[in-house]
């Protein structure tokens, strides 16, 4: 029961990190987007605890990742795009609010695809997807006191930026 309970441990908390990306839609459209972006950035910090967990007890697996990555795209990718687009976009940028929605969400796939098909380990080849969602997160807690036409060219910086050959090292 206990090795069962270990190998699983893992995949719970990956099953957290799209709880909160999904419970952080359902605020967005119910209007609360302080809470929506504070299950954000609980989704971030499960993201980072799965890995660390399942290496730790040596419980890493090809199910797993992929698992991970099919969560991550719903809590770094949708989560944080429908919520700066229903918080700020939309009501200012109408068609380019839709463009800026999709690019991020496109991009986010791509660069979780391309990380899982091209497997290294030495470093990240493009952002994250759950450094950008984290900081589309944050960008809507400061939302109030940037304007929207910032965070309209943030969000495509930032889809861009997921989908370059730049190489980030792995902390």
């Amino acid at each position: 029961m206990a090795g069962l309970v270990t190998k699983r441990a893992a995949n719970f908390i990956t099953f957290l990190n799209i709880m909160f990306g999904s419970t952080a839609i359902l605020y967005t459209i119910n209007g609360n987007y302080k809470l929506a972006a504070i299950l954000i950035l609980a989704a971030v910090v499960m993201d980072g605890l799965d890995g660390k967990v399942a290496r730790r007890l040596h419980t890493s697996s090809d199910l797993g990742r992929e698992l991970d990555s099919l969560c991550d795209i719903v809590s770094f990718g949708v989560a944080p795009a429908v919520l700066l687009y229903s918080q700020v976009l939309a009501s200012n940028y109408g068609f380019m609010a839709l463009a800026a929605f999709l690019i991020f969400i496109i991009c986010g796939a791509y660069r979780l695809a391309r990380f899982n098909v091209l497997n290294i380990s030495e470093y990240f080849l493009g952002l994250p997807i759950t450094i950008a969602g984290g900081l589309l997160a944050l960008l809507s807690l400061l939302a109030a006191y940037l304007h929207p036409l910032i965070i309209l060219s943030l969000v495509l910086a930032l889809s861009l930026f997921m989908i370059s050959s730049i190489r980030l090292p792995k902390i």
